[in-house]
């Protein structure tokens, strides 16, 4: 009968133990899980804030062409201006023998 007891507290030593190690690797799978997740959050986050900053400079760049353009025009204007100035100019020094 003591044989008996024996064996039946080393079984269930060994099932607690079992259990305790299977406990312990079911808590490390879900650290890791947890951590993965966490991750891909922050990724999630980061792609967020990349395609919100894409979108500021692309508005940003769309207003510099924009500028760039009006510039070019008005530079053409005085440079047309300006040589119809020294036209005259010399139209006006022609006429009066200059």
């Amino acid at each position: 009968m003591a044989e008996i007891d024996c064996m039946e507290k080393t079984s269930l030593a060994d099932a607690v133990r079992r259990l305790d190690q299977a406990v312990g690797q079911l808590e490390t799978a879900v650290q890791r899980r947890m951590d993965a997740d966490r991750s891909l959050n922050a990724m999630q986050d980061d792609l967020q804030r990349m395609g919100e900053d894409r979108s500021q400079l692309a508005a940003s760049l769309d207003e510099s062409q924009a500028r760039a353009s009006r510039l070019e025009e008005a530079n053409r204007d005085v440079s047309r201006r300006l040589v119809s100035a020294m036209e005259t100019i010399r139209s006006v020094l022609d006429a009066h023998g200059g």
